[in-house]
This record gives structure tokens, C-alpha cells and sequence, in this order.
């Protein structure tokens, strides 16, 4: 079992920034693909981005691209996300997310195992 426990959320004005931290606890991650998804009141849970369990590839969303950016430190067993130029449509609960595999990146939220309570991420415009 994994346990994942997000924190760095908050309220930031729009241009601002913030860094997501998600700690796993239970098992190491460098086996796992992580991801982090998104989502607002009364939508569906989205992707954000992924990224590889050596960390050698990520993928994002085209609305977070170049905006956002997935690391991870497997020796601190904790994945990031960093979160710049944030815009009001940012708005959401933030979940990070872990998977068993390798090399590949994962989209989908059915794809994911494991998943953390989530953070709350509030833009003000």
C-alpha cells in the first residue's frame, strides 16, 4: 500500500505562484509513475501532468504547459509540482496520484492506484 499526503496549497492572487508537494509514505515511489490531476466544483477530475518513476520524462496538459512543471526527489519519497503564471481557472482541489510502472507516463485517473485526499489551490483574479 501507498499512502500519499499532498500539502503546499493555498490562495494566490492570479500571476503568482505556489509548489505542490505530495509524500508518500508505505513503500518507496521509485517503482511508481506519479501524476497530478485537478479538479473544480462540479467538474470531472482532470489531468495536470505525470511523470516517469526515474523522473526521466514528463507529460502536461496543454493548459498547464509551460506554466507547471512535475519533479520528484525518490530518495525524499515526495513528487512536486510547480505552479507559475497561475491563472483564476487554476482553481481546484489538486491530487497527486501513483501507479506501479515504468517508463511510461499515465493520463487517465482510472489508470492510477493510489491516489492522496487532495489540496486545495484558489486563484484570485
Amino acid at each position: 500500500q501507498v499512502q500519499l499526503v499532498e500539502s503546499g496549497g493555498g490562495l494566490v492572487q492570479a500571476g503568482g505562484s505556489l509548489r505542490l508537494s505530495c509524500a508518500a509514505s508505505g513503500r518507496t515511489l521509485n517503482s511508481y509513475s506519479m501524476g497530478w490531476f485537478r479538479q473544480a466544483p462540479g467538474k470531472e477530475r482532470d489531468f495536470v501532468g505525470a511523470i516517469t518513476s526515474s523522473g526521466g520524462s514528463t507529460y502536461y496538459a496543454d493548459s498547464v504547459k509551460g506554466r507547471f512543471t512535475i519533479s520528484r526527489d525518490n530518495g525524499k519519497n515526495t513528487v512536486y509540482l510547480q505552479m507559475s503564471s497561475l491563472k483564476p481557472e487554476d482553481t481546484a482541489v489538486y491530487y497527486c496520484a501513483a501507479v506501479r510502472t515504468w517508463g511510461v507516463v499515465r493520463t487517465r485517473p482510472y489508470e492510477y492506484d493510489y491516489w492522496g485526499q487532495g489540496t486545495q489551490v484558489t486563484v484570485s483574479s
